[in-house]
C-alpha cells in the first residue's frame, strides 16, 4: 500500500475535479412504534407526522442548507418519505409532502446546491409493512407506483437518484448475526424479502430511466470488513460465509453474477420466491453504487447458528482501540473496503457514505482532545485518497451528523 505522509494536509484539489463532496442526512422508521410512522430529521429527533410537522422541518432544513452553503460544500443527499408521501401506502398522495419535498429542492437549488435524493430508507408505510412489508411480492408493484409518483413530481429537480439505502437492514439479514435490531427474523421471512429488495432496486432503476433518461442512478449498501479470528480452515470458511451474507447477496446479482449459493446454499431456497424472469429483470448497469457503515468485524465458526455455522465475536470480547460508538478504529479499513469492492467490473463509481471506523460526530476542537479527533480523519481521508490513486473507483464523499460542523 503506498502510504502518504500522514503529516500532509490534504486538499479537495488532491482527489480530481470530478470528486464529488457532499453531506447527508437521512431518516429512517422508528423502533418505537411499529404503527405510526416517524420521521428521523437531519438533527436526529423524532416527531411525529401532522401538518405543522411539515413547517417545522422545513425551517430545519433551511438551516443544514444554509450550513452547507456556508461551507461551500455543493451536493446534499437526503431521504424521502414513502409514509409521508403515501400514507396508505399507494392511493391517494399527500400534497402536503409533495409541496414540502419541492420547498426543500428549490432552496437546493437557490442556494447551488445538487440534491442526491434516496427513495427509500427504512420508511415503509405501516399498512403495507402489515400486509407482510418487504416478503409479500406485492411490494413490487407498491414500489413501482410509488417510484413514479417520486420521479415525475421531482424529475425537474433532481439529477441524482439513489433507490434503496441498506437494504440488508430492513430485509432482517442481520438478524443472523445479531448486528441490527429492526426486521424480520429466519430465513422464511428474510430470503423473500432479499428478493423482493434486490428486484425492486432493478425495478427503481428501470423507472427513473424510463422517466428521465440522463439521471444518474444508484443504491447505497452498508458494508462490513470481516476478517477471521484465526487461521483455522472453519473459521476462514466461517468468514466468507458471513461476507457473503453482508456483503455479497445484495450486490452481486444486480452485477449479473447471481446469489453466492456456493457459499451460502440455503440462499438456493430463494428460487421458492422467484418468478419467471426475475433472473432478467434483477441485472442493471447502475451509474453509481454507495456504500456506509464500513466497519471490521471478526468472524468465528460456530456450529449452532442456522445456515451459517458462523458468528461475529462481540466487540466487547475484543481487545482493539474503538470509538465511543463500539465500532474498531482500524485505519486502513476505508483503503480495503474500497478495493474490494472495485473490483467487481460493472461498479463504476463509488460514493462514501457515513463510514463509521472513524465517525465525524466525534470531531470536537477542544484543544485538549480535538487534534486525535481531527487526526483520524485526515488519516480515513489519506486512506481514501491511496486506494483512488492505487485504481479505486471512489468518486465521492458524503459527510453525516451536520451540527457538528457548523461554524462559530
Amino acid at each position: 500500500m503506498n502510504n502518504l505522509n500522514k503529516d500532509a494536509l490534504l486538499r479537495t484539489y488532491d482527489f480530481g475535479d470530478n470528486f464529488l463532496w457532499g453531506m447527508s442526512s437521512s431518516e429512517h422508521l422508528s423502533p418505537k412504534s411499529r404503527d405510526e410512522t416517524f420521521f428521523l430529521n437531519s438533527k436526529h429527533q423524532f416527531s411525529t407526522i401532522d401538518v405543522s410537522f411539515f413547517k417545522t422541518e422545513l425551517d430545519k432544513y433551511k438551516q443544514d442548507i444554509d450550513l452547507i452553503k456556508q461551507l461551500g460544500i455543493p451536493n446534499f443527499k437526503f431521504s424521502l418519505s414513502w409514509s409521508k408521501i403515501l400514507p396508505d401506502g399507494t392511493g391517494k398522495i399527500s400534497t402536503e409532502a409533495i409541496n414540502f419535498y419541492h420547498d426543500v429542492l428549490d432552496i437546493c437549488i437557490e442556494n447551488k446546491i445538487e440534491p442526491f435524493v434516496t427513495l427509500y430508507d427504512s420508511c415503509l408505510p405501516s399498512v403495507l409493512e402489515e400486509k407482510g412489508g418487504w416478503s409479500n411480492r406485492e411490494i413490487l408493484s407498491w414500489f413501482e407506483n410509488y417510484v413514479a409518483i417520486c420521479v415525475n413530481s421531482f424529475k425537474e429537480k433532481v439529477s441524482y437518484w439513489i433507490v434503496l439505502n441498506d437494504p440488508s437492514f430492513f430485509t432482517g439479514a442481520g438478524h443472523f448475526l445479531g448486528i441490527d435490531s429492526l426486521g424480520k427474523k429466519g430465513a422464511n421471512k428474510f430470503l423473500p424479502a432479499l428478493h423482493h429488495a434486490v428486484l425492486c432496486q432493478s425495478i427503481g432503476f428501470r423507472i427513473i430511466k424510463q422517466i428521465k433518461i440522463n439521471a444518474q442512478v444508484g443504491t447505497f449498501f452498508s458494508c462490513h470488513y470481516i476478517i477471521s479470528n484465526t487461521y483455522n480452515d472453519k473459521d476462514i470458511k466461517a468468514t466468507e460465509r458471513i461476507d457473503a451474507l453482508l456483503n455479497r447477496t445484495f450486490i452481486e446479482p444486480l452485477l449479473g453474477l447471481g446469489y453466492p449459493t456456493q457459499v451460502l446454499p440455503f440462499l438456493k431456497n430463494v428460487s421458492k420466491y422467484s418468478s419467471i424472469g426475475d433472473d432478467d429483470l434483477i441485472k442493471v448497469d447502475f451509474d453509481f453504487i454507495g456504500l456506509q457503515n464500513c466497519t471490521r468485524e471478526i468472524a468465528s465458526h460456530d456450529s449452532l447458528v442456522p445456515y451459517l455455522n458462523a458468528k461475529l465475536i462481540k466487540n466487547d470480547k475484543i481487545r482493539v482501540k474503538k470509538t465511543h460508538l463500539n465500532y474498531h478504529i482500524y485505519h486502513e479499513l476505508i483503503y480495503l473496503i474500497i478495493k474490494k469492492y472495485s473490483k467487481y467490473e460493472c461498479v463504476k463509481k463509488i460514493f462514501i457514505v457515513e463510514n463509521i471506523a472513524h465517525p465525524l460526530e466525534e470531531i470536537d476542537f477542544d484543544i485538549t482532545i480535538g487534534l486525535q479527533k481531527a487526526n483520524g480523519i485526515q488519516s480515513f481521508l489519506s486512506q481514501m485518497l491511496n486506494a483512488k490513486q492505487s485504481g479505486g473507483k471512489v468518486n465521492g464523499y458524503f459527510v453525516s451528523m451536520l451540527k457538528e460542523f457548523k461554524p462559530d
